[in-house]
């Protein structure tokens, strides 16, 4: 008469829409004694065999000790149901010592004037007793139910005890407790013990109090049925999973009779009808429709363009990194340069300054990641429908200082960044150089007082915008190459010539040549420029020569022609 159980009792992770609170478990709990056993055998194959009466085994079966010997419970959640310990406690007002436990006194009080209990055996532990996060860990992995020993790991030693030691913080007279919740000053092994992730999980435990018939409510008798948790995102865990028409588990107690029990759990949630589930999926349906149409009104149906004629430029930059120079503690200032025909708006700053940064060596190289992110927006305008026209780009000029622990300024180089032409992402470095004095003063003033030579415009490191003449001379000028700076630019340029389908060849190459590519223009027309230089050397060249070198190279191109 060997009976089948199942010995699968691992955790069981289920997803619901559905509200938590509409969980309904049905709970069954049966002593298996030598009468029962025999009864159910007997039935089986009196069932099984074709052709005959059904046998009466009255006989055989214990009505006196049916209640005694099993229980069935429907248990919802978080729904609490008292066991006959938790009775006999709250019974006495002077026990209850929490709001929990007077709430519970006024419960226990209201169910003795009715019609008592529905439950002798099985009880729960819901999320807000202090007994469900203070079970011992043995009960927690559910010995009884499983057959199969394993050990715990140290990760499930520590999350069992996460909200244990929450809960010996907890007084009993809901008093501030005195001890310390924040530890300052933590050793290595309570750092190991203490970090832990404890996510907000609701848990409801099902218990059982398998004692023999007339002495219920002792605590050694008592043991862990199922535990069902949920995070409130409807993720729901129940261990032991469901039976779901399988074989019951098994649990066994301890002691010295060590008496078996079936357990069965099933779902027995109300099932959604029909017309109820396609109201709700209309009602989300409806619920999310008005949200996408929120967001829209929000975002809008089309882009913000500009005017007719109006290039938007958006520069997303950073300043990533700086190396190769003397002194550490770097910073560097910049601002943005607008040349003719660009704008920008009144309220934008066109200058920043970073924070002070540390060197790192990295090779042989000492580095200085900054990570300074910055933005800049500017509008070009053409005041000439030209083709000719070749648009200057607005350029960032920046300048690299250091201070050390004496407040000892040095400029340390200066250069300059223009917009990149071209929409996209990039990566730029620039060189960077600094003014130097001649003699050995300014070198000792630079390394004991701090300060150097400055630019008086920063914009002099490149050609500068003021300047009206056709050829600018630094002769004499001293500098020294320094370090270099590093960006990452994403460009991004707008006009309504790019999207405008009416004059879409016409214009985009128009947008293209003036506002978005000069830098091939510029490139082509450096080449030719070049060719024109070299073509005209070579001809004053071939004037300068003699008349007889002229006349001897024509007799041997002649006589190699032959």
């Amino acid at each position: 008469m060997a009976e089948c159980w199942n010995t699968d009792t691992g955790d069981a992770v289920y997803r619901s829409r559905d509200a938590v609170k509409n969980l309904r478990i049905k709970v069954r709990i049966q002593r298996v004694t030598s009468t029962a056993a025999i009864s159910q055998h007997l039935q089986h194959q009196v069932l099984a065999q074709k052709g005959r009466e059904g046998i009466e085994l009255e006989t055989l079966t214990s009505h006196g000790q049916t209640g005694d010997n099993e229980e069935e419970v429907v248990v919802g959640w978080q729904e609490k149901l008292f066991s006959q310990y938790e009775v006999e406690l709250f019974q006495n007002e002077a026990a209850c010592q929490t709001p929990l436990d007077r709430q519970y006194h006024t419960e226990i009080r209201a169910l003795n004037k009715a019609k008592g209990r529905r439950n002798q055996r099985i009880f729960t532990c819901t999320d807000h007793d202090r007994y469900t996060n203070c079970l011992p860990l043995h009960q927690l992995q559910n010995d009884l139910v499983s057959t199969t020993k394993s050990r715990p790991t140290f990760l499930a030693e520590r999350m069992a005890s996460v909200r244990h030691r929450r809960q010996e913080r907890r007084t009993m007279d809901s008093s501030i407790p005195t001890s310390r919740i924040i530890n300052w000053d933590p050793t290595e092994e309570f750092v190991k013990s203490s970090r832990v992730v404890n996510n907000a999980m609701q848990t409801m435990h099902i218990m059982g109090d398998l004692g023999p018939p007339g002495k219920l409510g002792q605590k050694e008798n008592e043991c862990l049925l199922a535990t069902i948790k949920t995070d409130g995102n409807g993720t729901i865990i129940a261990k032991p999973d469901f039976n779901k028409g399988r074989e019951p588990y098994r649990i066994v107690t301890e002691g010295e009779k060590r008496e078996v029990w079936r357990l069965t759990l099933e779902n027995v949630s109300t099932v959604m009808k029909p017309e109820e589930r396609d109201r709700e999926q209309n009602m989300y349906r409806d619920l999310y429709g008005r949200h996408k149409e929120y967001l829209n009104s929000l975002v809008g149906q089309d882009f913000e363009m500009p005017p007719v004629g109006i290039l938007r430029y958006l520069l997303h930059g950073e300043i990533v990194s700086a190396k190769g120079f003397e002194y550490d503690n770097l910073y560097i200032n910049f601002f943005m340069e607008l040349p003719n025909n660009w704008s920008s708006l009144s309220f934008q700053p066109l200058s920043g300054v970073t924070h002070t940064c540390r060197t790192k060596s990295l090779g042989k190289e000492n580095v200085a990641f900054f990570g300074y992110p910055f933005s800049f927006e500017a509008f070009y305008m053409s005041e000439k429908e030209s083709e000719d026209l070749i648009p200057q780009w607005p350029v960032i000029y920046f300048k690299v200082l250091s201070l050390d622990s004496w407040q000892r300024y040095r400029t340390e180089g200066y250069g300059y960044l223009p917009f990149p032409a071209m929409p996209g992402k990039h990566s730029v470095t620039c060189h960077t150089w600094r003014p130097v004095q001649t003699g050995t003063v300014s070198a000792l003033r630079r390394f004991f007082i701090g300060g150097s030579a400055e630019l008086e415009d920063s914009s002099y490191v490149r050609i500068p915008g003021t300047f009206k003449g056709e050829r600018l001379s630094r002769f004499g000028f001293c500098t020294e190459t320094t370090g270099s700076v590093t960006f990452s630019l994403h460009c991004i340029q707008q006009a309504r010539a790019f999207v405008d389908a009416a004059h879409l060849k016409k214009r985009r190459q128009k947008a293209v040549d003036q506002l978005g590519g000069f830098s091939q223009q510029g490139t082509v027309g450096t080449i030719l420029e070049a060719y024109q230089r070299a073509h005209k050397r070579l001809q004053e060249a071939r004037e300068s020569l003699p008349r007889d070198v002229l006349n001897s190279s024509a007799q041997l191109q002649m006589e190699s022609s032959a």
